[in-house]
């Protein structure tokens, strides 16, 4: 189980930032290049061949932090994906469709991870919306409000998710010494800072300067530019 003082403080932290908006590597494994557009037309892969490049890779011994945060990252992605599915459906906005697909694969990846340690996967339905973790079910609903209101406050949804994601695989990758992790972790990221980047640039197109809520200026300006 994830050290539970460490899950409500993560959880406590994006909850208030949405109940604010509501009244607010290594070279051989690596992901290929997505292109940065509104449709991100490229597919985000493992090295070209899923993660079939980690099965060289030596397996080591989980700390039980390292397990909590492989764990509690695989319905976050799910969250992303299942939210961007309902917000295309909304909005029929291209961006949403072909993220969620995206977000598909970071589940994959991180499936693979689980499967590879002999973990428990806490992801028990497919069905959208459907959350083991009580809390992230719960911001999902706070999501989908939020992103139902107009488009511009779905893709300021997306780019937020897309913040978050990018914080915890910063801490994810900075907390673990698994060859294996790190390298699947260090291709999330990639993929997660496309996604903000095409977020942000179709908010610009709906004449909508986005400022970033979780990253600090610096991050953010070193991702978009």
């Amino acid at each position: 189980m994830k050290n539970t003082f460490w899950l409500d403080s993560k959880l406590k932290t994006v909850s208030l930032f949405f109940v604010g908006i509501l009244t607010v590597g290594i070279s051989s494994c690596t992901t290929d290049p997505v292109s940065v557009t509104d449709n991100l037309s490229a597919t985000e892969k493992f090295g070209g061949n899923s993660t079939t490049c980690l099965d060289s890779v030596e397996i080591s011994d989980l700390s039980e932090a390292e397990t909590a945060e492989l764990v509690f990252m695989r319905e976050e992605e799910k969250l992303a994906r299942d939210v961007y599915t309902v917000l295309y459906a909304k909005w029929k906005q291209g961006t949403f469709n072909n993220i969620s697909k995206a977000e598909q694969q970071h589940m994959d990846a991180l499936l693979y991870l689980i499967n590879r340690y002999d973990l428990e996967d806490p992801v028990k339905s497919n069905e959208v919306g459907a959350f083991t973790n009580t809390d992230l079910a719960t911001l999902y609903t706070t999501l989908i409000q939020q992103g139902e209101l107009s488009l511009v406050d779905a893709l300021k949804v997306g780019a937020a998710i897309e913040e978050i994601d990018i914080l915890d695989l910063y801490e994810a990758i900075e907390a673990t010494d698994n060859e294996d992790l790190k390298i699947v972790y260090n291709n999330l990221l990639k993929g997660s800072e496309n996604h903000l980047r095409s977020f942000v640039r179709v908010l610009g197109r709906n004449g909508v300067t986005y400022s970033p809520q979780y990253l600090t200026q610096a991050q953010y300006d070193e991702i978009v530019n």
